[in-house]
């Protein structure tokens, strides 16, 4: 037997555990002096105690004996926190989804020169909206727009009501196709909408001081989105 190596294993064990040399000793009935002593090498704990160390740490005493500590208990302890965790995760996220009972329909267009990808989720009380891609497919524009606003609206019994709202202003221009690539709507609000109910309106003036407009009506498909 090493002395030194057994030190060595039994010091590994206490800071694993994050007892101090006095807590160690008062745990197996010795003096601090004595585990001092183990751990530096000057001595080693009788056979009855190292098989209570063994016992109280579920270690084999050839381990003990042969400074072969094994980390296989403190890595199961670990990977079982850690399931443990990722349970409780799961259980909170299907318990609020659950409890919430979202609906998800998608978001398109039936305008011919629009295309819209967007998604809307809801419940008895809120909605969450998200557009994330329109795209002009229209007659070509070449336009150099240095305003331009895309506006997010609910009409409801010819009450129209903004939304959202995506802007551009820049002496320099922007194109319809270029200011459509950073359009984007995540929009969270507690009203409930019925089919057919929102609609984009895209609003510009070109440099030269020409105004331009477009409505795109937005229908809920049942169908999910790729």
């Amino acid at each position: 037997m090493n002395q030194e190596k057994i030190g060595q294993a039994i010091k590994e064990i206490r800071t694993k555990n994050n007892l101090s040399q006095q807590a160690f000793a008062e745990k197996f009935g010795v003096t601090y002096q004595a585990v001092s002593k183990w751990e530096n090498g000057k001595n080693i704990p009788d056979i009855a105690t190292l098989k209570e160390i063994c016992q109280e740490y579920n270690l084999k005493l050839e381990e003990l004996l042969d400074a072969k500590i094994s980390s296989n208990h403190n890595n199961w302890l670990k990977w079982l926190i850690l399931i443990i965790i990722l349970l409780i995760i799961i259980l909170i996220v299907v318990l609020i989804f659950k409890n919430n009972d979202f609906e998800f329909k998608t978001l398109s267009t039936s305008c011919t020169d629009f295309t819209v990808n967007g998604s809307i989720a809801y419940n008895d009380t809120k909605s969450s909206i998200y557009i994330s891609h329109i795209t002009y497919c229209g007659e070509m524009d070449n336009n150099e727009y240095n305003k331009i606003e895309c506006i997010l609206y609910e009409s409801n019994d010819k009450v129209k009501t903004e939304i959202g709202r995506y802007n551009y202003e820049d002496e320099k221009g922007i194109t319809l196709e270029e200011f459509l690539k950073e359009v984007n709507f995540n929009v969270e609000t507690c009203k409930l909408y019925s089919e057919d109910s929102l609609h984009l309106e895209i609003e510009a003036t070109t440099i030269d001081g020409e105004d331009m407009f477009h409505k795109v009506p937005l229908k809920l498909d049942d169908n999910c989105l790729n």
